[in-house]
């Protein structure tokens, strides 16, 4: 059992006994898999950065600002004007368009426990990006394989019928 069956609970399978074409589309699979899971964890990633964003933001924001002017986004690309009225109240998202307010101090640590499970969770699929690599590799190998022995069979095939038209023509 390879150590992404292991990993996904899956059973092994005996890749040696199995055809070229058969082969060939496990590693189509794979790869495809791989793809998701490299997106996924791209996702990650980027989850991870703008929660460190509204991290570091959050920490610049002290009982100076009040009353300080900002740029409130509305989208992406949208913002209006505004003033901090309470600099040390701020609105978390937790997620869906559900709004909490919470003090400044709060909110950095619903923040570092976000950012731990996104931590966490990329290290996962990560580790399962290497297990599929690794079937990958292992596909590819079993693969190169058979057509290394197809190879050998075909030369063994011209080399007895080379031998057998010289023993015919003798």
């Amino acid at each position: 059992m390879t150590e992404a069956e292991a990993a996904a609970g899956s059973p092994g399978v005996d890749i040696d006994s199995l055809s070229l074409d058969q082969l060939s589309q496990i590693r189509q699979q794979e790869e495809a898999r791989l793809q998701q899971l490299t997106s996924r964890y791209q996702q990650l990633r980027a989850a991870r950065a703008k929660l460190a964003t509204a991290k570091s933001s959050l920490g610049r924001i002290g009982p100076a600002s009040a009353d300080a002017e900002i740029m409130a986004p509305l989208t992406a690309s949208l913002y209006c004007p505004g003033k901090i009225k309470d600099p040390n109240k701020v609105m978390v998202e937790l997620g869906t368009g559900f709004y909490v307010e919470r003090t400044a101090k709060d909110a950095v640590a619903f923040l570092d426990r976000r950012i731990r499970l996104v931590d966490v969770n990329s290290e996962n699929v990560m580790k399962v990006i290497q297990a599929t690599q690794g079937n990958v590799r292992s596909i590819t190998d079993a693969m190169q394989g058979k057509m290394l022995e197809i190879r050998a069979r075909q030369e063994g095939m011209r080399i007895r019928q080379r031998d057998e038209a010289a023993t015919a023509g003798s």
